[in-house]
């Protein structure tokens, strides 16, 4: 940990739905959390909860010792990262800069640079569990980077998460989350037509989750988001927007690697599909509306 830096002001910038659960769970172990995000009156639980509220991102970057992002997409990141108002040009030297928005790896790449320059310690730090991970602390962390900055920050991301590891250099989080949305992306369309399939078949539902999510179907997909889908329940735990975004990366990845993902490419149409049907701000889950008819 470096000297004169206090890893107990955690200040979050972006406070969307994964990010008030972790910076719920953060505050509850006794860490000093201080927030910024572009529509105040969005964070106000967590500001009458007693987060710190900052009207910039500069005036945040300057106060934390620890300083979380996590925004929508690549350019949101080289946004608050980058510029005369910008994380990278106010954090004080030393500090830890935390990436938890799933981005492009090449991102994470130049701001590990760039922070190494000016004294700052970077790591890359996607998430995967969705809301109900990021609420009972219990998300998958993912990180890339410095194996010393991962050490000093650990026990931080131990009050967010469950299985937490350091995959390599800066990068391979982003990496690593993209192995997790291919893997997503295709079982998550196995869901939604193995319960329309269900439903024509004159079957209940619930009767078959129950069973199935406690043999080899079993997971996060089928056993949450199934029992989602199964009671109609498609708002947003993870908006498909976001989703989409995480897809076209890694589809633009697996090009670079000259591999052709087919599975991942037909996630892509049908989720293309679902948001020309008005899907775009719905749950992942939503999908399944593709199949109603």
């Amino acid at each position: 940990m470096t000297v004169g830096i206090d890893t107990h002001k955690v200040g979050f910038v972006g406070l969307g739905i994964m990010a008030k659960g972790m910076a719920r769970n953060v505050m509850k172990a006794g860490y000093e959390v201080h927030g910024y995000t572009r529509t105040k009156s969005k964070a106000q639980d967590l500001l009458d909860e007693g987060v710190i509220w900052h009207d910039t991102v500069a005036d945040l970057a300057e106060t934390c010792g620890v300083v979380i992002t996590m925004v929508g997409y690549p350019q949101d990141v080289e946004q608050v990262y980058y510029g005369e108002g910008g994380i990278l040009a106010h954090a004080k030297p030393g500090s830890y800069l935390v990436d938890m928005t799933t981005s492009s790896p090449s991102i994470a790449q130049r701001i590990a640079n760039d922070a190494d320059q000016r004294g700052l310690h970077a790591l890359d730090a996607p998430v995967s569990g969705g809301d109900v991970g990021a609420r009972e602390g219990k998300l998958a962390i993912m990180c890339g980077g410095n194996q010393d900055d991962f050490d000093a920050v650990k026990p931080l991301f131990e009050t967010m998460g469950k299985s937490i590891a350091l995959l390599g250099p800066a990068g391979a989080g982003q990496h690593t989350k993209m192995v997790n949305q291919i893997v997503i992306s295709g079982t998550i369309l196995g869901v939604a037509e193995a319960i329309a399939y269900a439903k024509k078949a004159g079957l209940d539902t619930d009767a078959v989750l129950d069973v199935i999510g406690n043999g080899a179907a079993g997971g996060f997909q089928l056993n949450v988001l199934g029992r989602r889908i199964a009671h109609g329940d498609y708002a947003p735990g993870f908006y498909v927007h976001h989703f989409q975004k995480d897809m076209n990366i890694a589809a633009a990845e697996a090009e670079d690697f000259k591999l052709d993902l087919r599975a991942l490419k037909l996630a892509i149409e049908q989720y293309e599909r679902y948001v020309e049907q008005g899907g775009r701000e719905s749950g992942t889950q939503g999908i399944y509306e593709l199949y109603e008819d």
